[in-house]
């Protein structure tokens, strides 16, 4: 039963995916042009360059921000990753900003010498 909801749920993910590909493609170019426009900004020397990259720039931010259909699009790609992890049987991490922080800071202490793991007191 559950092999049976995953494939479900992977097929309507997949409808929506598909069915969204123009928007995405629109979210891509959109974010093309953010790119070029942050990039040939910060390289710019003259003014009517950095006016001129801003307004690419400006204009793919509005862009990507009328392809809110394409986030929809994105959501089912990533519900299509994790129903393919789960039916390979694979746990599925999903990153955050507190796990990449505790990580830097035991590698600092790593590096210092003080390998402490799992032991909050010694974190004073």
């Amino acid at each position: 039963m559950k092999k049976f909801l995953l494939l479900t749920g992977g097929v309507i993910a997949a409808c929506v995916a598909l069915a969204l590909i123009g928007p995405l493609a629109g979210l891509l170019f959109s974010g093309l042009f953010v790119a070029l426009g942050m990039h040939f900004y910060i390289a710019s020397k003259s003014s009517f360059g950095k006016i001129f990259w801003f307004t690419v720039g400006l204009i793919g931010v509005l862009s990507a921000v009328s392809n809110i259909p394409a986030m929809v699009g994105l959501a089912a790609i990533a519900i299509i990753y994790v129903i393919y992890k789960k039916w390979n049987g694979e746990d599925v991490k999903i990153p955050t900003i507190e796990g990449k922080k505790k990580k830097i800071h035991l590698q600092t202490l790593k590096k210092n010498g003080q390998i402490y793991q799992n032991k909050r007191s010694d974190f004073k």
